[in-house]
């Protein structure tokens, strides 16, 4: 059911078709998916609008409400008469705050929507600002030419935290880094023995490079799917043991280490694959960084284009059940090879409606997935963010999991 009196920024109201429109209109990640698992939409009337499967599917909210953007509503009448290419130059949605500009890499502006259902925003005008270098981040913070900064790592969040008149805002959120060894499926690669993907597992060090990077705040959940998922297994702490990881490289027939070739990274986390590839090469795993955009990092991975080694990361939202599809099951968007036995299970999980049973299965899943190694988990990402002295509420941490600012219309500033 629609909330009455929902608007659009240009004043129509937010209907059924809207809903049903928006969703046949979706093109993402997860589009076949849920077009194959549905059967209809009907709409009884303007307010209401219900989407029948063609068979039971628990996570059906979890898809389209969260880890995809199917739910993302646009105005029907409006993008029939512009276009898509009208609808990117002058976007109209229905939240806080309306679109009033864009200069691609140099600045977003929003102007406050005084009809928002919620509640007027604080804050008329939001300016989002283009800025890749953490160090001109910082610095522009320091200068007052911005009020809050994302992802500032390392010395400069040190920096940061001593600062006069700055705030550290570290924030917990849903992105699990992990490495993956997309080669372990070709019995000709070192990956396909377990005892290698284990000795890589046990020389990565990452509670000192979340000490280095993150300052300690980030989680060591040794998971691919964030401890607050729901249906997260709990597994085993992550051990450090670069001795014992030399031994199983000696007894897998590399008393020598090998040559990995290449570690594909999106070049934003450059920097862990730099911390990561030096504790490798301190067991003799030799490798060398191939840091990427990531646009072209992320149709790389997708496109299975990648070898060797891949450092992986996703911020998506959902549940352990949307990160196994998408990452470990057969048929995921990321997925280079698969295990039977995993893969046996993902349609049971899927279809079964009892709760208790489901975490069982989703738990056994994630057990499998630590006891062969398919993955080395890095960790849980805080973002390190900065807040400058003008800001009241930053909007950090009010969202479980939200790694940004928000809901924005909660921002204030100090005198406003």
């Amino acid at each position: 059911m629609l909330r009455q009196g929902a608007k659009f920024h240009n004043g129509d109201p937010i209907t059924a078709e809207d809903v049903k429109f928006s969703f046949e209109r979706y093109r993402g990640a997860s589009h076949s998916l849920m077009q194959d698992r549905l059967a209809n939409i009907e709409i009884p009337d303007p307010r209401h609008v219900r989407f029948n499967l063609k068979a039971p599917w628990p996570d059906f909210l979890t898809f389209y409400a969260t880890a995809t953007g199917a739910g993302w509503i646009v105005p029907k009448r409006y993008v029939e008469k512009v276009g898509d290419d009208g609808l990117k130059k002058a976007p109209i949605g229905a939240g806080p705050y309306k679109f009033v500009s864009f200069t691609p890499g140099v600045e977003l502006v929003f102007e406050a929507f005084d009809q928002y259902w919620r509640k007027t925003p604080s804050v008329k005008r939001l300016v989002f600002k283009s800025i890749p270098e953490e160090s001109t981040r910082l610095a522009a913070l320091k200068r007052g030419e911005v009020d809050i900064v994302y992802s500032i790592r390392g010395e400069l969040a040190e920096e940061l935290r001593s600062t006069p008149g700055l705030t550290l805002k570290p924030v917990a959120s849903p992105a699990t880094f992990w490495l993956y060894f997309a080669d372990q499926w070709n019995p000709q690669s070192p990956w396909h023995d377990e005892r290698v993907r284990q000795a890589a597992n046990l020389a990565l060090d990452r509670k000192t490079i979340n000490e280095a990077l993150t300052l300690g705040y980030s989680k060591l959940t040794n998971s691919i799917v964030p401890a607050s998922y729901d249906f997260y297994w709990q597994p085993p702490p992550a051990v450090y043991d670069p001795a014992r990881a030399k031994q199983l490289l000696a007894e897998a027939g590399h008393p020598g280490g090998f040559g990995a070739g290449d570690y594909y990274c999106d070049s934003s986390y450059a920097n862990l694959g730099e911390a990561v590839l030096n504790n490798l090469q301190e067991v003799g795993i030799r490798s060398q960084l191939r840091p990427i955009e990531r646009a072209a990092f992320l149709k790389g991975w997708g496109d299975k284009a990648f070898k060797n080694l891949i450092q992986c990361g996703t911020g998506a939202f959902g549940n352990a059940a949307t990160r196994l599809d998408t990452f470990i099951v057969k048929g995921g968007t990321y997925v280079y090879g698969s295990y039977p036995d995993i893969d046996a299970l993902a349609p049971q999980q899927a279809a079964q409606l009892d709760h208790k049973r489901r975490t069982e299965i989703l738990e056994k899943m994630q057990q499998l997935v630590h006891d062969k190694s398919v993955v080395a988990p890095i960790w849980q990402l805080a973002f390190i963010n900065g807040v400058g002295p003008r800001v009241g509420e930053s909007g950090f941490d009010l969202i479980k999991d939200f790694a940004y600012t928000g809901p924005y219309e909660d921002i204030t500033i100090k005198g406003a």
